[in-house]
C-alpha cells in the first residue's frame, strides 16, 4: 500500500513537469524567427541555427541547401518533405519537439528504437561528407517545414549562396 501510495505521489509531481517540460520544448514559429543575421545565415533567440523565408516566398541560402541535401539523402526513409513514410517518421511531426543539439546528435550517431514488436534503426551519418557538412542546412529546412512556414515542394525563390558558405562546403568537403 505504501509503495502504491508513493507511486501515485510520485506521478503526480513529476506528471505536470513532464507536461511542461514537453510545453516548453515544442518549437513553434516565434521560437523559430531569426532574430541575428551573420552572411545570410540565421539564428534565433537561443542562438540556433534557423530560416528566414520572405513574403513572396524566397528562402535564405541554407533553408534550399536544406531542401536539396534532405531530398538528396534523407527523404528515402522519411519521406518527401519530411512527410514521414511506412519506414520512417515524420520529421515536420518530430522537429516540433527536439532540439538542436538532439538533432546533430541523433543524425550523427544513429538511433534505434524498438516497442511494439517493431525495431527501426537510422543509421548514423557523422561520416557522410554529404550529410554532415549540411546538418544545419537540413536542421533549417526541418526546423521551416515543422513549424509550417515552409510549404511542401521545392522553394519558389531562393537567395544567393553567400561567400561564408561557399568558404565552409570547400573546407568541410575538402574542396
Amino acid at each position: 500500500m505504501f509503495f502504491r501510495n508513493a507511486i501515485s505521489v510520485f506521478t503526480m509531481i513529476l506528471l505536470p513537469l513532464t507536461i511542461l517540460d514537453q510545453a516548453q520544448a515544442q518549437d513553434t514559429k516565434e521560437k523559430a524567427a531569426a532574430v541575428k543575421d551573420e552572411d545570410g545565415k540565421y539564428f534565433d533567440g537561443e542562438g540556433n541555427p534557423t530560416f528566414k523565408i520572405e513574403q513572396d516566398g524566397t528562402v535564405d541560402w541554407y533553408t534550399f541547401s536544406g531542401y536539396r541535401r534532405y531530398h538528396s539523402d534523407c527523404h528515402v526513409c522519411h519521406g518527401p518533405d519530411g512527410v514521414g513514410s511506412s519506414y520512417a517518421p515524420a520529421l515536420v511531426d518530430t522537429m516540433k519537439n527536439i532540439d538542436y543539439g538532439s538533432f546533430l546528435a541523433i543524425v550523427a550517431e544513429g538511433r534505434k528504437n524498438v516497442g511494439g514488436g517493431k525495431q527501426n534503426v537510422m543509421p548514423a551519418f557523422g561520416e557522410n561528407k554529404n550529410v554532415y557538412c549540411y546538418l544545419d542546412d537540413i536542421y533549417v529546412y526541418l526546423r521551416a517545414r515543422a513549424v509550417g512556414d515552409a510549404p511542401r515542394g521545392r522553394p519558389p525563390r531562393k537567395a544567393d549562396k553567400a561567400q561564408a558558405a561557399k568558404d565552409h562546403e570547400a573546407s568541410c568537403m575538402g574542396g
